[in-house]
């Protein structure tokens, strides 16, 4: 049974900042060769990734709220006020950095929903006659049942029992869903498919535990390309029914059914602090490496309304009333897990790692152009028929949030640039933040790389398998999207898609400092082996990128 039924709210008020250390100025760059011969600084590292959240929102909350946990944790530690997060601005290109220490070049990984040229389609038996190329999708549609909170696992008394779901996510990943490997012939598993180790990973090696929370069973990936580099992974499926709120076939479509399913993996969370698993059923002592991802700002950015409240901002950078609120819910468990180390003891070896995945765009609801991407990708494939008689669809496979990811049939020069001078030459009218008709150029596109472009943009050879053959860079404001369902995404390269926060506070750190300097959200890889006394150069992506440490101390 779950050893927490406290209401996170009651003790937010008791929260305080972190017993401190001393980390120095995280502009100040070291080589990770000489972090490595650093004294360990903490026992434990509590990694949180509030998705959505930028640096404006932390600056505004703590301003409005100079007493709030966030408050006193930004204020009892290092905050990296210039931090930008990967492009393309996802969840997975955006977690695999905070835990590989890579971009998309390295760690093979440029959302959740990508195609390789290289491997064949999931399903596939006849792997000597089979044609190459197939979606690798990482995201809930890899779940033996996509519709169950648990995934498929076969709980009963959800959504109540989640905290009895298993650790060993890959047991439930479909592997009939899975691209399939040419030269095995087998399925090729999420975890396999990242090109780079993790954290966790190097963690595991030396001897430490690790746990993870997070919002699909495909977060598998993070075990990195060995398996087994999380030892208890919680992952409840957040785009399953979520019953007893009135859009309940998916719990981001209501900020309080997100609020709701956030808060089950911070009982997780506090749990793991305890000492036990995630299900407070197993006493297996506290993780070194450990942490969660929030969903539940990205939906209150997302949703135009919900819980009679206006989403996204009121004005430009200014939250409004549901992401407030929903600030306010973040605070409150944020504190929760701060008290809850203190009381455990483990405030004088434990630091807090803050961050995001992503950012949201835009930020200012005026700019808001809201484009059915189908249209465009259909006329682009019957364009391409009409000048290529006897062809098939030249797009493969596309994604399109607020950036927009290609990947060709035809992967010539001619092919991309084709693909390219389409697109830029395309006009229409989507819809504002009201609903009414706006003009769009240029498929709402600023800027297009394609071919060899592409792969130098993202730093591989051009013909790499995995590497998008266009990648469209947003105007500012546009969200590929049919209807108007939402007002906001990720996935782009504006600095509302990229600038997020990053805060190191506890163990390892000075108290109050804040520096200005631009670092990457996939520095925090390097710093968390730093904290912990452990190499970073074992990071295969730190040696490949030159990642560098924020220097501690």
């Amino acid at each position: 049974m779950n050893r927490r039924s406290i209401r996170l709210a009651a003790i937010l008020g008791a929260a305080v900042t972190l017993a401190g250390g001393s980390l120095a100025a995280a502009s100040e760059l070291t080589n990770p060769s000489s972090a490595a011969t650093e004294k360990a600084a903490a026992k434990h590292v509590l990694l949180l990734s509030v998705d959505g959240l930028h640096q404006s929102d932390l600056t505004w909350y703590i301003t409005q709220h100079p007493d709030s946990a966030l408050a006193r944790l930004v204020h009892g530690g290092v905050q990296y006020t210039n931090a930008h997060t990967t492009t393309p601005s996802d969840s997975f290109p955006g977690m695999t950095a905070q835990v590989t220490g890579g971009g998309p070049g390295t760690t093979g990984v440029y959302y959740d929903d990508t195609y390789n040229h290289a491997l064949l389609p999931a399903g596939t038996t006849d792997c000597k006659t089979a044609k190459p190329g197939a979606e690798v999708d990482l995201t809930e549609d890899l779940d033996k049942n996509k519709a169950s909170l648990d995934a498929g696992q076969g709980l009963t008394g959800l959504p109540g029992s989640i905290l009895q779901m298993t650790g060993d996510a890959a047991s439930l990943i479909d592997p009939s869903k899975l691209p399939v490997d040419p030269t095995t012939c087998k399925p090729v598993y999420p975890h396999s498919y990242l090109q780079v180790n993790t954290v966790f990973n190097v963690a595991r090696k030396a001897g430490l535990r690790t746990a993870w929370s997070d919002k699909h069973i495909a977060y598998d990936i993070l075990n990195g390309p060995s398996g087994d580099g999380i030892q208890d992974q919680f992952s409840p499926e957040i785009n399953s029914d979520a019953n007893g709120y009135p859009a309940g076939n998916d719990w981001t479509t209501d900020n309080k059914a997100t609020e709701q399913y956030d808060d089950y993996k911070v009982k997780a969370v506090l749990n793991e602090i305890d000492g036990y698993d995630h299900s407070g059923g197993h006493k297996v002592g506290t993780p070194a490496i450990f942490g969660m991802n929030f969903q539940s700002v990205s939906t209150a950015q997302k949703l135009p309304t919900s819980d009679g409240l206006k989403g996204g901002y009121a004005t430009k950078a200014a939250p409004g009333p549901l992401l407030q609120k929903n600030l306010d819910f973040v605070n409150t468990e944020v504190g929760a897990m701060v008290k809850e180390i203190q009381d455990k003891g483990l405030a004088s070896s434990t630091d807090i790692i803050l961050s995001a995945k992503h950012g949201q765009s835009p930020t200012d609801p005026t700019a808001l152009t809201r484009i059915d991407d189908g249209p465009l990708l259909d006329g682009l494939n019957t364009a391409w028929k009409a000048a290529h008689p006897g062809t098939g669809d030249l797009v493969a496979h596309s994604v399109d949030d607020d950036g927009m990811l290609l990947w060709l049939n035809d992967r010539s020069e001619a092919a991309a640039s084709f693909a390219k001078q389409y697109l830029l030459a395309q006009s229409g009218q989507g819809n504002d933040i009201n609903g009414n008709a706006k003009a769009f150029t240029n498929s709402g596109l600023a800027k297009v790389y394609a071919g060899k472009d592409t792969a130098a943009y993202f730093g591989v050879k051009p013909g790499d398998a995995r590497v998008p053959d266009l990648f469209g860079i947003a105007k500012y404001g546009v969200v590929y999207t049919g209807g108007q369902k939402k007002i906001a995404e990720h996935g782009g390269a504006h600095a509302d898609d990229l600038s997020v926060p990053l805060v190191i506070s506890g163990a390892g750190t000075k108290a109050g400092v804040t520096k200005a300097g631009q670092v990457k959200t996939a520095q925090i890889a390097p710093t968390i082996l730093t904290l912990l006394g452990l190499d970073p150069q074992s990071l295969q992506a730190v040696q490949k990128d030159h990642t560098k440490s924020l220097r501690i101390r």
